[in-house]
């Protein structure tokens, strides 16, 4: 059963591969011709734990291919899956134009039954006008064509995406006919080996599934930090009160760390979408803006705390900053708390000596030679007048603080993730200031 999947982001590459890695022949398509002749090298466009292994194992086998053209490649393919970007318009609604073009080259090409599946996070709808565009293009052509579309949003986390991609808690796929439901379920068989649940439902169910799951998980993020701020004044500690409610079974542990903010790929487009769908339903989304208003206000909380610590004091000061990506085991900045808190730190004259396992080079990308990029943890620290960690990658857990302190020309430490024991870092020399502590 032929599949092309369009788009070779992190969606589209990761869906491509793991299909591949359980015998499926995947055409992995893309209009970017460098990012195409780099993975038909080997190189991938993104970090991903695991991928450049199964992408390596099954472009060798010949079931993983690369190609520019969509056109080329529809004669013998059935399954066509829509990962292509969509990223927020100025007014936080998600722009569909690419998905849009996907629909419309199906419609220009197709000479018989296809199933066109939108693996994208798109606002509710988006099928219909999938289907939409395509029609119209068929009755340009004169053509009676069957097909239909599908809806099968990814739930996958940067940083465990092919885990989470072969051994998902569920699947969500919308569908509109029976059809389109037995070719989903003959291309998820391999997987159900795993014994994991293959949920079907109607289109627009599936569409918001997707947005209403990552509004949950910013909304217990934002509560923590909100809970996180209010403890610090009355004198609570949050992890603390974090194990007194995580030990709940209706609320559980997941998602309940305090911290400097979310950021990434996700979370922060899909807020912004789903507050635009309110929107223009009439409806007005509260709870979804109260998180996204904590969000951007907690990405200033270390900077907030470093500034009164010295008085509004910090010109020329030397500040350690460990962590760039939004998160451990990637190097995706989109949205990273770090770009916030760097850029305060910068207008408020200091000098930033950074590190970060993964992401230095796509920070250089985006911020330039404004910072000073360590090798590594311990250089960054050196001559610094603190050190701020806001990536909480494994290799920052255990540091040696006896060197930390010696190296740093005023020891202080500011956790934006709660990974310290306060204890142990005073003990060495070290002030030490975390959130809602």
């Amino acid at each position: 059963m032929k599949t092309i999947v369009v788009g070779t982001g992190y969606v589209g590459l990761v869906t491509g591969a793991c299909f591949a890695e359980m015998g499926i022949p995947v055409i992995c398509v893309d209009v970017d011709e460098t990012k195409i002749a780099n993975l038909k090298k080997g190189i991938l466009p993104i970090y991903e734990p695991g991928l450049e292994v199964i992408v390596e194992k099954n472009s060798k086998a010949g079931r993983l291919e690369f190609s520019t053209s969509l056109a080329d490649n529809l004669e013998d393919a059935q399954i066509i899956f829509s990962a292509v970007g969509t990223p927020p318009d100025e007014d936080g609604s998600a722009d569909l134009q690419y998905v849009l073009e996907v629909a419309k080259t199906i419609g220009q090409k197709m000479n018989d039954y296809k199933l066109i599946v939108t693996k994208s996070t798109v606002p509710i709808g988006t099928a219909a006008l999938v289907r939409k565009t395509i029609q119209t293009e068929l009755d340009k052509r004169g053509l009676t064509i069957s097909f239909d579309v599908a809806s099968n949003p990814e739930f996958l986390k940067e940083g465990d995406a092919v885990n989470d991609f072969m051994r998902p808690d569920r699947v969500v796929v919308g569908i509109e006919s029976s059809k389109a439901e037995e070719l989903m379920t003959r291309l998820y068989r391999p997987f159900l080996l795993n014994n994991f649940r293959v949920i079907f439902m109607d289109i627009a169910s599936a569409e918001m599934t997707k947005y209403a799951a990552n509004a949950m998980l910013a909304t217990r993020i934002s509560f923590m930090n909100d809970i996180a701020n209010l403890c610090e004044k009355v004198g609570a500690n949050i992890n603390m009160v974090r194990k007194g409610i995580g030990s709940d079974t209706r609320i559980g542990t997941k998602f309940l760390y305090a911290g400097c903010g979310y950021g990434g790929s996700c979370f922060p487009k899909d807020v912004k979408a789903l507050l635009k769908i309110g929107e223009q339903n009439d409806y007005p989304m509260r709870v979804i803006k109260a998180v996204e208003t904590v969000n951007d206000d907690q990405k200033f909380v270390l900077f907030h705390k470093l500034n009164a610590y010295y008085q509004g004091n910090l010109k020329d000061k030397v500040i350690a900053v460990w962590g760039l990506a939004f998160k451990p085991e990637t190097d995706d900045m989109r949205e990273a708390p770090s770009l916030v808190i760097i850029n305060e730190l910068l207008k408020a004259g200091c000098i930033i000596k950074a590190y970060d396992p993964i992401a230095m080079d796509e920070t250089k990308r985006k911020i330039g030679d404004k910072i000073t990029y360590a090798e590594n943890i311990y250089e960054a620290v050196k001559d610094a007048d603190a050190l701020l960690l806001i990536t909480e990658w494994k290799e920052f857990r255990a540091p040696v603080w006896e060197n930390i302190k010696n190296a740093m020309k005023n020891p202080v430490v500011f956790d934006g993730r709660n990974i310290y024991d306060a204890k142990e870092i005073k003990k060495a020399g070290i002030e030490y200031s975390g959130i809602g502590l």
